[in-house]
């Protein structure tokens, strides 16, 4: 066999491995629903096994350096089986949506075995259209959700007829499996590709130390305002409690149009309409725990996407993340969008991005047991009270073995103490939320749910009564220099 190439798994990658416990699972992944009738199993498998060498990592799984003494690496996976990976099971008679909810929360409330590749993928049969769906389920140190859009290219087609795939003449051999000598000396050449990292941006710093000094001052700024950050903690709420294994899932279809109507109409951007939509339905679900909203701002943590266009499609993780505003004291939901605007306007003149990615950068020299510490500080309940992260996805249609995929409802992860996460993605015109609640902590996530449809309604409706008014006006103004 040939020589492994190992392969270390990135600072940010390995902390999602660390903050993993029993009850917060940290993989990520998503419903798809297409018409029917299913591709039958072994044509599944055979789309799949075709289109496998386009992402290497999905044969390969997680080994760990004798005594800790570098970060996890990929290595072949000698005993891969595509089967154990793609499952296929059917809903019971109706075949319900509700039914197909509860299926995606029990499978998202088990942990990927980590002895094998870190995904899964379930064929769902029996929906009461008699279409079918798609379950995936990825670990986040694996992929996060900009790299994951882009690789939907190993499953989903842009025609109905599926294109022909280049693929190698020799069958898939895994590589030899490391001696521990093997795997000692792969974590330390990643360790050297860091340090040399580290000297090019040395040698960089000479040769241009004005611009070196301008970027240590940002960085400085950023890592000042993620300090403070740290010093005024997210407020407490019925969010932020312990959880257990269990989930429970919910979504929510909306037109991207109506996103768009809105921040056309009032300012802002397509993700400040999100935040100001999740803060509104936050503000109903808290009133009808019975709590008091005046003077409180919730903060989301909204994962950003620092990959730059040149590495679309590489594994691992290039985020960063910051913390937006949910203004759940505001009951006007154009003062609400407002307050919303003017506060990520801030942030993304801030340095708390800069600042996050500075932490990440010195991660990559720390060890393992450190690194853990680390990432838990970074999910932190004391900083957030939840995930809201927003993925754009192709507006145009895609298909499945020639079945369009008609829907598809992100599914975030929920780390420690966080009962809630919101994950929206667009695709042809949709924008889609898939809202994942811990089974016990939320058994009133319906709520929520209806709530992002109420405050998107309302919202819409205060915009469509603006622009009438502006179309009557405008329509009096013509028929006044009309002629009789």
């Amino acid at each position: 066999m040939a020589q492994q190439h190992l392969d270390r798994l990135t600072a940010v990658d390995a902390s999602f491995l660390a903050q993993e416990g029993p009850a917060s699972h940290m993989h990520i992944g998503g419903l798809v629903i297409c018409e029917g009738p299913a591709p039958g199993y072994e044509e599944m498998l055979d789309h799949i096994r075709t289109r496998l060498h386009l992402v290497p990592r999905y044969r390969q799984r997680l080994a760990q350096p004798p005594l800790e003494t570098g970060r996890p690496l990929w290595v072949d996976d000698p005993t891969f089986n595509l089967e154990y990976h793609v499952r296929q099971t059917a809903l019971p008679s109706p075949g319900s949506e509700d039914q197909l909810m509860r299926l995606v929360a029990r499978i998202m409330s088990q942990q990927l075995d980590r002895s094998k590749p870190l995904w899964e993928m379930w064929i769902i049969e029996g929906l009461d259209d008699g279409g079918f769906a798609l379950i995936s389920k990825t670990h986040h140190a694996m992929v996060d959700g900009i790299s994951g859009v882009d690789l939907a290219t190993v499953m989903f087609d842009l025609s109905p007829v599926p294109p022909e795939v280049p693929h190698s003449d020799e069958p898939w051999q895994p590589r030899h499996e490391p001696t521990g000598a093997e795997l000692v000396a792969g974590g330390a050449i990643g360790l050297a590709r860091a340090a040399a990292g580290a000297t090019a941006s040395a040698l960089g710093i000479v040769r241009n130390p004005q611009a070196t000094l301008r970027a240590l001052g940002e960085a400085a700024e950023g890592l000042g305002e993620v300090a403070w950050a740290g010093l005024n903690p997210a407020p407490a709420t019925p969010l932020n409690v312990e959880i257990g294994p269990h989930r429970r899932y919910r979504v929510v279809r909306n037109r991207l149009e109506d996103f768009k109507e809105v921040k056309n109409a009032f300012g802002g951007t397509v993700n400040d309409v999100v935040l100001t939509v999740v803060s509104g339905a936050l503000r109903d679900w808290l009133h009808s725990r019975g709590m008091r909203t005046e003077g409180l701002e919730l903060r989301a943590l909204v994962p950003v996407s620092t990959r730059a266009q040149d590495e679309k499609g590489d594994l691992g993780n290039r985020i960063t993340v910051m913390r937006g505003p949910l203004p759940v004291y505001i009951g006007d939901p154009i003062a609400r969008l407002r307050a919303v605007k003017a506060s990520m306007d801030g942030l993304k003149e801030s340095k708390q991005a800069v600042g996050a990615e500075v932490l990440t950068g010195v991660q990559s020299f720390a060890p393992p047991t450190i690194l853990a510490q680390a990432s838990r500080l970074n999910f932190s309940t004391r900083l957030f009270n939840l995930i809201v992260t927003n993925v754009p996805g192709p507006q145009l249609p895609l298909y499945v073995r020639g079945r369009e995929m008609h829907d598809v409802f992100p599914v975030a992860f929920l780390p420690k103490g966080h009962s809630l996460a919101i994950a929206i993605m667009s695709y042809n015109g949709q924008m889609n939320f898939g809202l994942l609640g811990d089974y016990d902590a939320l058994p009133d996530l319906d709520r929520i749910g209806d709530g992002i449809e109420a405050s998107l309604a309302e919202l819409l409706a205060l915009a469509r009564r603006r622009k009438a008014p502006a179309k009557a006006s405008a329509n009096g103004a013509s028929r006044v220099g009309s002629p009789v």
